[in-house]
């Protein structure tokens, strides 16, 4: 299905189905089309989905952390939702829920994270130091995914464009080590929130370290592996990481 994307006030997203809200939130090389099959399925059964675009390269340079983004969705909940939401973070999305959660625990009723940043993770580093080399961005980008072949054509186009424009580069590299200095350690206990791990056994950007690590710490969560999985479980094996959030929920809401 091809959902249309709606702007209101400062806010672009996707909103599709009724029931309980789902706001789902993508990584920092990411967008609302990584969750396309997760909208499908999730609409159709009871929830009412939302999918913000995340204001990655809309902020001062100043503001460019994951703490103003963080509040910007805190607002976009206040504004366009009337009830706790479950939260489904993707990479740097889920950096953004666990902040959000430990600031506003009364907004979120559940927290699903997948290839979540918080503690280590393996970006490209400080610069993009081959950003012209198309074949060296297509490797970079294939590495995120257990299947090279989830690498689109059109996947690739798009990391290429955002390294090489350079004001969207030097955003993209504020963030990724905003996410390194915001490490969350000392917070993952005081998160008392329903909270569920759904995890690439072969994710190299986020490893199966850093899963047992929030499992260990979150007190009152849950975590799930997919097998022959990288990063960004939901677009790789979407049937499958579908199914375990559906079965993980229907008690929760």
């Amino acid at each position: 299905m091809i959902f249309s994307t709606k702007k209101e006030k400062k806010y672009t997203f996707i909103e599709a189905g009724e029931g309980h809200p789902l706001v789902l939130l993508h990584g920092l090389m990411g967008g609302l089309s990584n969750f396309d099959k997760m909208v499908d399925f999730f609409s159709e059964r009871g929830f009412k989905v939302y999918v913000p675009q995340l204001p990655i390269y809309d902020l001062p340079v100043l503001n460019t952390n994951l703490t103003t983004i963080a509040k910007y969705i805190i607002k976009f909940i206040e504004s366009n939702i009337s009830a706790p939401v479950t939260i489904v973070g993707n990479s740097m999305g889920g950096h953004v829920g666990l902040i959000m959660t430990l600031a506003r625990p009364d907004l979120v009723k559940n927290l699903v994270l997948t290839g979540s940043s918080g503690l280590y993770e393996r970006t490209f580093g400080d610069s993009f130091p081959r950003k012209n080399d198309r074949s060296y961005i297509r490797k970079k980008t294939e590495e995120v995914f257990y299947d090279p072949a989830i690498a689109t054509e059109d996947l690739v186009d798009e990391v290429f464009s955002v390294v090489n424009d350079r004001m969207k580069g030097i955003k993209t590299v504020m963030l990724a080590r905003s996410a390194i200095k915001h490490n969350m350690l000392n917070d993952l206990p005081k998160i008392l929130t329903p909270t569920c791990l759904i995890w690439g056994r072969q994710d190299n950007v986020t490893p199966p370290d850093v899963a047992e690590d929030m499992h260990k710490f979150i007190p009152n969560s849950d975590l799930f592996w997919i097998e022959k999985c990288g990063h960004a479980a939901m677009m790789e094996k979407p049937d499958e990481f579908n199914e375990i959030l559906y079965n993980w929920l229907k008690d929760k809401v």
